[in-house]
């Protein structure tokens, strides 16, 4: 992977080899998640990929039984709804995914504030498996 190739594929390459990646802009020091090749702050191209912290804590959820086919496939919907959630690095950036080992059948048990840590989940199979980025509650 070209280390200029700030795609959602090279983010997901990342993944696969269980790292979570950021973009650094070298011009005014701000970081990315998801990466992106240019900054918006101050415009510049001089990106470099950075890993990031894997822990962080849970600021927003929801529970979900009405999945998407991806979802489906892997055994979620409406008897086994999943929670998604907003994730708060210990960095500070942001960046949403599954949140896993907390009860979706149970929102009002679940508290905003739950320290999380990073975990790799793959799904499919041969050619279709795929690295997806998601958080258990520690």
């Amino acid at each position: 992977m070209a280390d200029n190739d700030f795609s959602n594929t090279a983010f997901h390459q990342y993944l696969a080899e269980y790292k979570l990646m950021g973009a650094h802009c070298e011009a005014c020091d701000t970081l990315y998640l998801p990466p992106r090749p240019m900054c918006p702050k101050c415009f510049g191209d001089d990106m470099n990929w950075v890993e990031l912290p894997e822990r962080g804590e849970l600021i927003a959820f929801t529970t979900i039984h009405i999945a998407p086919t991806a979802m489906i496939e892997a055994g979620y919907g409406r008897d086994n709804p999943y929670i998604s959630g907003v994730v708060r690095l210990e960095n500070g950036l942001s960046i949403s995914a599954q949140i896993l080992g907390l009860d979706a059948n149970k929102p009002e048990e679940i508290m905003i504030g739950t320290p999380v840590k990073a975990e790799y989940v793959e799904r499919g199979e041969d050619e279709a498996k795929k690295t997806f980025l998601a958080f258990r509650a520690e």
